[in-house]
């Protein structure tokens, strides 16, 4: 019972997360790539390092500490490299193609964890994640496919790669300690890189640059609070939630009204991600109607 809770509040982190990822993607969008990506890349970093600044100096000086750096540099590079993709792909693509390209990020967490963290995932899991990435080619649709999807399947596997390598962070590390460290290892190259391509910004821009990181963080936040209580391949089809936060926002504010063979898609990403034993509760309640 105690491990079911754990995984059941590890869902729900997730899904906070990609409700606030999913926010950090319109903050992108309405930026219409008007900045270079480096300098999106920087300035949001620097956004993220001053935000959690206050956690990390109320922090006890033995939680300050980055320990072995190896790890936490990888996965701000990850971060760095992510949020680039994702810039580049938003800004051509419609919001539910982007992100349906992005939520082939769990398939890729399955392997991913099955070499770096020898973790077995279940054979429903690994059926289940297959329907989802069918899913993700029907909205995808290799006929008519934008070379702006090559980014957002780097955004993929560079979001994969920053999740599943959480469970090699120091387990009594908190959260914003962790966030700190990956903000402040990313500033050197992404300021290199910006400087070198920095053009002029606007207060609007900055703004939503800022909304970006807010968000992000937030993402960021709630997946390593999840990928701590939870294996990679209990969870992972979570991340799916945001495919409809952003057809939603994307309707709402965008006015990209997804046609048949889109929702069809989302649909097949969707559904597995449902509880088996949820949906065997209720088939069993059915049948016990119908026998009585």
């Amino acid at each position: 019972m105690r491990n079911l809770s754990a995984i059941s509040l590890a869902l729900l982190f997730l899904v906070a997360g990609n409700l606030s990822a999913s926010l950090s993607d319109v903050a992108v969008k309405l930026l219409n790539g008007g900045i270079s990506a480096f300098q999106y890349m920087f300035v949001r970093q620097l956004f993220c390092v001053m935000i959690m600044l206050p956690f990390w100096l109320r922090a006890s000086s033995s939680q300050r500490q980055l320990g072995c750096y190896k790890i936490p540099l990888a996965r701000a590079h990850l971060v760095l490299a992510g949020s680039g993709f994702v810039m580049m792909a938003l800004t051509h693509l419609p919001l539910a193609t982007a992100n349906a390209i992005f939520y082939a990020a769990p398939l890729l967490m399955l392997p991913l964890s099955f070499w770096i963290l020898k973790e077995k995932p279940a054979l429903t899991k690994v059926i289940a994640t297959a329907i989802g990435f069918a899913g993700v080619l029907i909205v995808l649709r290799p006929s008519q496919f934008h070379w702006a999807a090559l980014f957002a399947l780097g955004c993929a596997f560079t979001l994969a790669m920053y999740n599943v390598l959480v469970k090699k962070l120091p387990s009594e590390q908190p959260v914003t300690i962790t966030l700190f460290w990956t903000g402040v290892l990313s500033l050197p190259m992404s300021g290199l890189l910006a400087f070198s391509f920095w053009q002029p910004i606007s207060v609007t821009e900055i703004g939503l640059i800022a909304a970006s990181a807010i968000f992000t963080l937030g993402y960021h936040g709630s997946a390593v609070a999840a990928y701590k209580r939870a294996h990679t391949s209990q969870i992972a089809l979570a991340e799916y939630s945001g495919l409809i936060f952003v057809t939603l926002f994307g309707v709402m504010w965008f006015d990209e009204v997804p046609d048949g063979l889109t929702v069809i898609g989302i649909l097949l990403i969707i559904i597995p991600m449902m509880p088996i034993r949820w949906l065997k509760h209720k088939a069993s309640k059915k049948l016990i109607k119908v026998t009585n």
